[in-house]
């Protein structure tokens, strides 16, 4: 009973009687012999009814895994006989196309498995079938046409496919939604697609994110000229990070091996934001500062950074960040300076980013399973089934 249940609840095999069951341990797969309840069946070429058995045939079928164990059923299948006109027919059933050797339940898990971040042939090898079985059922999915959201994050990552090292990553940081994935990121590939919108869709896009890249820039005042640009906090952040940490790496250097250790296994103490250090942990601070007043004024620079980031809105931002700008043409650390007049170049969009809470902190958690995805798979060649590839994860 319990296997009919599972066989007919599980599986979709309804009326389903078992014949038996057997479980191979060498190759871990488990094969279900069953057949379908004996029914009445209209005639497909005189329409009249019969229930008449001309004779049986063996079909292997595979099913969906259950666990790490292969599934496979082997389906006694009943082929009628019509007496008033001879033709002859299989009985129907619900669970298998005709000609296939898999049920409608495997496709279906196969999709659900694409929806991760899994290789194809880890599938495969999983739903015991080939690699060209689970491309050619993907390529059946129709993916929609994007739609430009009101909030647009552009970011790129390294893909390596197609030809191109970067690709470009469009997506809805309002929504969490991945727009679109473009084949390259250069000013070629992005004006290319932008066009393919109307004036009247990219009129509808308030909101650009973007890292600060000037060619971005340049092509969203082109085409949204309605969009606010924003600077993300993360890139130019990191900007003031790797500024301070060009200083620290040039005063390591001069130091006695000995203190250089220290120093180079105590460098998240001088990351770390002071007002989340013990007291302990500022007593080290404050004798590794003690050694170079050049790292003493970059570790200042970098600390009134992380005041001016946490203002409360535009205007108190911009008295912070004015206050920094004056610190940064003083403090004679050509590192910093050169962080200053990038950060200058882009004030207005720096100052947007205390507009609105949106950030591309979304789009760079989609690059990390871009990531794992094309580590898992050893790399992507086919641009447009690695662009399908990722939609269709993140779609789930």
């Amino acid at each position: 009973m319990l296997s009919n249940y599972y066989i007919g609840e599980i599986l979709g095999i309804k009326d389903a009687n078992i014949i038996k069951i057997e479980h191979d341990d060498k190759i871990g797969s488990l094969h279900i012999y069953f057949e379908l309840e004996r029914n009445i069946y209209e005639c497909p070429r005189c329409k009249e009814l019969t229930m008449e058995v001309h004779d049986y045939r063996w079909q292997e079928i595979k099913g969906p895994p259950i666990g790490h164990i292969k599934l496979l059923l082997h389906y006694h299948k009943r082929r009628y006989g019509c007496p008033h006109c001879g033709k002859r027919f299989y009985e129907p059933n619900n669970f298998v196309p005709r000609y296939h050797r898999m049920t409608y339940s495997l496709e279906a898990f196969i999709l659900e498995e694409l929806h991760s971040n899994h290789a194809v042939k880890s599938i495969a090898n999983r739903c015991n079938v080939s690699v060209f079985t689970i491309n050619r059922i993907f390529d059946f999915i129709s993916l929609p046409k994007a739609k430009l959201p009101r909030v647009l994050s552009i970011d790129e990552f390294r893909g390596n496919t197609g030809g191109e090292k970067f690709q470009c990553i469009l997506a809805d940081p309002k929504n969490h939604k991945v727009v679109d994935i473009l084949p390259g990121r250069t000013s070629h590939y992005l004006t290319e697609y932008f066009r393919s919108f109307s004036k009247k869709e990219r009129e509808k896009v308030e909101i650009v994110i973007m890292d600060m890249t000037r060619y971005y820039k340049n092509i969203v005042e082109c085409y949204f000229p309605n969009a606010m640009i924003v600077a993300d906090k993360f890139h130019y952040t990191r900007l003031v990070y790797w500024a301070f940490d060009k200083v620290r790496k040039e005063v390591q250097k001069s130091l006695h091996p000995q203190r250089r250790k220290y120093f180079k296994r105590s460098k998240s103490l001088l990351w770390k934001h002071r007002s989340k250090l013990n007291q302990e942990e500022l007593d080290a601070v404050e004798v590794m500062l003690s050694i170079s007043p050049k790292l003493s004024n970059a570790y200042l620079l970098k600390e009134r950074f992380l005041e001016f980031l946490a203002a409360e809105d535009v205007s108190e931002a911009k008295k912070r960040l004015g206050f920094w700008f004056a610190l940064a043409d003083s403090c004679g650390l050509q590192e910093f300076y050169t962080c200053r007049e990038t950060l200058f170049e882009w004030l207005t969009p720096v100052l947007n980013s205390f507009k609105t809470p949106y950030t591309n902190g979304f789009t760079e958690g989609c690059n990390n399973k871009i990531k794992v995805l094309k580590r898992n798979a050893y790399g992507y060649r086919n641009y447009h089934r690695f662009r399908s590839r990722i939609l269709y994860m993140f779609a789930a």
